[in-house]
């Protein structure tokens, strides 16, 4: 039932669930009967969900969810360095963190697996909230009461500048300075109200290069950067792979930072496995020398 909610097909629900269409369509036939009430619409083109069969689509999700919370809790209890831990990552840091983390996690831990899913914030605490994900790497609070969070480590923020700016001689900028020809990122991105409150610069609607220049990547953004169209702010940890593309990098006065957190629900059942990767990580960003 999930799965021909989730495609809207029969064909590609039955590949989902690796059965056969017939096999399907005789165990749907068969919930219905059960439940004595129709679930599907069913029309030549598409397969909708009925009022009630919507209703009852969201138990379904939680009875599924259960069952996964079941296997995950006797693996933990088996060994809870084994097995995939789905970890969720914000794309401002995850290009830039994991290439540091996943050959120690490997070496240090080869049970263990990440799965991971980039997406901003807001997407991956939906995710968490619902079991989709076990664990996110964030830089701004959740603020939920139903998920614990802890702060790792804290990361500067750098000045991105244009070669022939005329602050680019300096050797560190106050950043009121930069709020005049400050590019961000595209809303959603935690990283641009970080940056704009760093600069003293208002969250409210955007005008002048923040309303006309907006950037979905930290690439494009220092891409901009690069062709004189502004500055910008960059996390530390970004600064090896973006620094030499043709921007000067500065520190900024009043050590702006961003504040690195590992979130999950108090629940988890392999809370080990949420050590193991505090572990690598706190090494990692000691080995990669560019923090406070």
């Amino acid at each position: 039932m999930v799965a021909v909610a989730a495609h809207r097909h029969f064909g590609r629900a039955a590949e989902a669930c690796n059965v056969s269409q017939p096999t399907l369509s005789s165990q749907i036939r068969k919930l219905e009967d059960e439940l004595g009430v129709t679930l599907f619409e069913r029309t030549n083109k598409r397969v909708e969900m009925t009022p009630v069969g919507s209703r009852i689509l969201a138990h379904a999700q939680h009875a599924l969810d259960e069952a996964k919370q079941m296997e995950q809790v006797a693996r933990a209890a088996r060994d809870p360095l084994v097995g995939p831990l789905k970890l969720g990552v914000i794309p401002t840091l995850a290009p830039y963190l994991m290439p540091l983390i996943l050959n120690p996690l490997h070496q240090g831990y080869p049970g263990l697996t990440i799965e991971l899913w980039e997406d901003q914030t807001h997407a991956l605490v939906d995710a968490l909230r619902n079991h989709r994900l076990d664990a996110l790497l964030l830089a701004t609070a959740t603020e939920a009461p139903e998920i614990t969070e802890i702060t790792l480590f804290e990361e500067p923020l750098l000045a991105a500048l244009p070669l022939n700016h005329r602050l680019a001689a300096g050797a560190s900028l106050p950043e009121e300075a930069l709020a005049d020809e400050l590019l961000v990122l595209a809303e959603g991105h935690c990283l641009a109200n970080q940056a704009l409150a760093a600069c003293g610069t208002k969250h409210g609607p955007r005008s002048g290069l923040q309303g006309s220049m907006q950037a979905a990547t930290l690439e494009t953004l220092v891409n901009l950067v690069a062709a004189g169209y502004g500055v910008t702010l960059i996390p530390a940890l970004a600064a090896s792979s973006l620094g030499q593309r043709g921007i000067v990098l500065r520190q900024l006065a009043g050590r702006s930072f961003r504040a690195i957190r590992l979130a999950s629900r108090p629940g988890f059942p392999r809370p080990q496995a949420l050590r193991a990767l505090e572990k690598v990580i706190l090494s990692a960003v000691d080995s990669a020398k560019v923090l406070n």
